[in-house]
């Protein structure tokens, strides 16, 4: 088997939509989330400092169309013919008056070269009347949502504040793709108190929920975060991947995947500045290129070891 199609990429799924090049370009709608503002709780997730993905065009002071204006600017001088998705992509996106939420989409989408929208946010923040329209959306334009669900543990999402259990993700979801509306999920691999065991059986909990698109990334410690600060004071509660053991474990986790689930990213990479650790010197890419190889020499690929439930 060719080892470009051992899981079910990102880029390929694209590809099938479109038939030109498409880039995110990401938005920050100046939203907030329920667990910062006091409605659920303060401080956030305990991993959360939105500074590491927010590129140097993204200022949630500038109007989401500048924001859009600049962002193709930074890309296009590469690839001229390129379209573009807004990704929302800073705390909780869906967090807001029906018609405020509309205003920002909207404006997105009228930039010219915008051809559709990803919406990043939290399960407990998807009422069905904003399902309802972007379910009408996406009859002329191309929406994906996006859940941070980062763990099917409710343990693990007491612990890092989350402010919602793995049963609220799950109803969000299966609401979500009833509607036809794309639904992508992102998971942290690593989370404090999560044994190898119980990742394993995570793969195969998510492979039953209606997904089209899944990310996952390596636990990051990150400067100005609750989670850095109890690192420093437990260090023992902790059990950070070299890069050698996350490509290990990825490769058993994508083994057991949906073989439908299209895979987005394996990593996630934080600016120096801010990485207290695992710092593997490794771009993505590369990262990337190393998961191949290992599928390739263990002769594995994405849902080798899946058992479809059939209940």
């Amino acid at each position: 088997m060719d080892a470009r199609f051992y899981y079910h990429e990102f880029g390929l799924y694209l590809r099938g939509l479109f038939d030109f090049k498409v880039q995110k370009i990401t938005i920050d709608g100046g939203f907030t989330c329920p667990n910062r503002d006091g409605t659920k709780g303060r401080g956030g997730c305990t991993y959360c400092n939105n500074r590491t993905f927010n590129p140097a065009f993204c200022h949630k002071h500038l109007p989401v169309a500048e924001q859009m204006r600049e962002g193709i600017a930074f890309f296009s001088h590469k690839y001229p013919e390129m379209r573009y998705l807004a990704y929302f992509q800073a705390y909780t996106n869906t967090y807001d008056s029906l018609d405020n939420l509309k205003l920002r989409y909207e404006e997105a989408l009228s930039v010219e070269g915008c051809v559709g929208l990803v919406i990043g946010t939290r399960p407990d923040c998807m009422p069905d009347e904003l399902l309802d329209y972007l379910a009408e959306l996406q009859k002329r334009t191309f929406v994906l949502v996006e859940y941070g669900i980062e763990s099917t543990s409710d343990k693990t999402l007491l612990r890092i504040n989350r402010g919602h259990d793995y049963a609220c993700a799950v109803d969000a979801v299966r609401r979500t793709a009833a509607r036809g509306i794309p639904v992508g999920a992102h998971i942290i691999l690593g989370l404090p108190g999560e044994s190898r065991e119980e990742l394993m059986q995570q793969a195969t909990t998510l492979s039953k929920l209606p997904l089209t698109t899944l990310k996952l990334h390596q636990l990051q410690l990150i400067r100005g975060t609750k989670m850095a600060e109890e690192y420093a004071a437990n260090p023992e509660e902790f059990s950070l991947f070299s890069v050698d053991d996350y490509i290990e474990t990825v490769v058993d986790y994508v083994e057991r995947l949906n073989p439908h689930f299209v895979l987005e990213r394996f990593a996630s990479q934080s600016p120096k500045e801010l990485l207290i650790a695992p710092d593997w010197g490794l771009k993505n890419y590369e990262l990337v290129d190393k998961i191949k190889r290992r599928m390739l020499e263990r002769d594995t690929w994405q849902g080798k070891k899946y058992i479809e439930d059939k209940a």
